[in-house]
């Protein structure tokens, strides 16, 4: 499967903004998908997660009640919402496919990477 991310840029903090990450090839509705993220001089580190199904998610605590993540499996598209930005949000953000279809917490469990795309938060 192919993964292609957008919706990045540049916001002040507090500010939201909506990532995508659209899918070709494979078969998008099995796979768990993820949201990671990497900021310079750190490892990257998964933000959320949501199963086939979309009926489980994951959240890494620092973005609980902040970023939601959903998918479209029609539209092969994967989103996160991301809300009351903070500047340690900043990061290049990837989306990536996991073919065990759970809302995997493992880096390792994930196949499939996008290209990632800039969020960069203002103080």
């Amino acid at each position: 499967v192919q993964l292609q991310a957008s919706g990045g840029g540049l916001v002040q903090a507090g500010g939201s903004l909506r990532l995508s990450c659209a899918a070709s090839g494979g078969t998008f509705s099995t796979y768990g998908m993820g949201w990671f993220r990497q900021a310079p001089g750190k490892e990257r580190e998964l933000v959320a997660s949501i199963s086939w199904s979309g009926g489980s998610t994951y959240y890494a605590d620092s973005v609980k009640g902040r970023f939601t993540i959903s998918r479209d499996n029609a539209k092969k598209t994967v989103f996160l919402q991301m809300n009351s930005l903070k500047p340690e949000d900043t990061a290049v953000y990837y989306c990536s496919a996991s073919p065990s279809g759970w809302a995997a917490t493992y880096l390792p469990d994930y196949d499939y990477w996008g290209q990632g795309t800039q969020v960069t938060v203002s103080s």
